[in-house]
């Protein structure tokens, strides 16, 4: 089965590409990046993807606008954060975060269960 497309938003510009390479790796690709709120929101109106990945902080700011944008437009997205679940939106208490750093395997597993059987798993 063919990987899913992710939009990915991470402000650290070594950890967006560690991710990066992890999504590729997992047979998935990056269809748009932003490494802030203000370039991501565009994006997160427009883009076509099948996950969002998400830093909870990003550049001091929190991720809510835009989880709500893709709320909004009823896409899945999930959150990797520094701070874990801790850091997490309330509004969103309901999605999962993966604590950063983060294996391979640990991520394979989030993006899994966040879109179930449209990603190869791999």
């Amino acid at each position: 089965m063919e990987g899913i497309s992710v939009f990915l938003v991470e402000d650290e510009a070594l950890i967006r590409m560690m991710i990066v390479d992890m999504l590729e790796e997992l047979g998935h690709r990056v269809v748009a990046e932003a490494g802030s709120i203000q370039s991501a929101e565009p994006l997160a109106r427009t883009s076509a993807f099948d996950l969002g990945v998400f830093d909870i902080n990003i550049g001091g700011l929190a991720i809510s606008p835009i989880a709500e944008i893709v709320t909004a437009r009823g896409l899945p997205f999930v959150f990797v954060s520094g701070y874990g679940p801790a850091g997490r939106p309330e509004l969103f208490n309901d999605k999962p975060v993966l604590r950063k750093p983060f294996l391979i395997s640990e991520f394979a597993t989030l993006i899994n269960a966040a879109v179930g059987d449209k990603s190869n798993g791999q």
